[in-house]
């Protein structure tokens, strides 16, 4: 899995995020003194910097759960809303000054947060991905509707049976009509489109039903 998310090192198990106060205790003990060099200075004062920008990104559910400071989360919804490319960066970088204020507590609820949101997307990707391999595996073969009902006995197995009926229909009118898309398949159809809906959810409910 990516650590795109991860602004920091591990000690002993701990996840220690640059620029915090353990992340300078660990340094000066390297060190074997309390003054920080420049480098890292700047080092840290990037990381934190990126590490504020990312939480532009950041879902509303698992941002608004954040124990931040009313400034920092003020100056967060107003980069979101500023199109003017120079307005922006100029914010960005108020929020990375922000950012240094925060307490270790917070960087790593900060950085947990961007963890989670960075596993989730990865994990719809694949649901996406397996529900299109699914879908297409049943509108071209009647013996794929077995497995997929045995995994998934939930489904509404008369409505599946005729949306694939329907699928293979509309891609029959496609290819005659010489309209098929360059890619080939049957992608333009409501039927092919409905499978896919159905199938994902199935998939999804599979997903949040499974123990983590």
């Amino acid at each position: 899995m990516s650590r795109k998310s991860r602004k920091g090192y591990y000690v002993e198990g701990e996840f220690v995020c640059a620029g915090s106060e353990l992340d300078q205790q660990f340094r000066t003990e390297q060190k074997g003194t309390d003054a920080p060099s420049r480098t890292e200075r700047k080092t840290a004062s990037g990381a934190l910097q990126k590490l504020g920008e990312e939480l532009l990104t950041l879902r509303e559910a698992l941002f608004v759960a954040l124990p931040l400071p009313e400034t920092l989360q003020d100056a967060i919804l107003l980069a979101k809303r500023i199109t003017n490319f120079e307005g922006k960066r100029r914010q960005k970088q108020f929020i990375g000054t922000l950012m240094h204020r925060l307490d270790a507590d917070a960087l790593e609820a900060v950085a947990a947060a961007l963890r989670l949101q960075h596993s989730q997307s990865a994990q719809d990707t694949a649901i996406l991905h397996r529900a299109g391999r699914w879908r297409d595996a049943l509108i071209a073969d009647d013996d794929q509707l077995g497995p997929w009902l045995q995994e998934f006995p939930a489904t509404d197995a008369q409505q599946l049976r005729a949306l694939v009926r329907q699928a293979r229909k509309e891609a029959t009118v496609v290819r005659q009509s010489g309209a098929e898309p360059a890619s080939g398949g049957h992608r333009q159809g409501r039927a092919y489109r409905q499978i896919f809906t159905l199938v994902r959810a199935q998939l999804l409910s599979s997903s949040a039903d499974s123990p983590s």
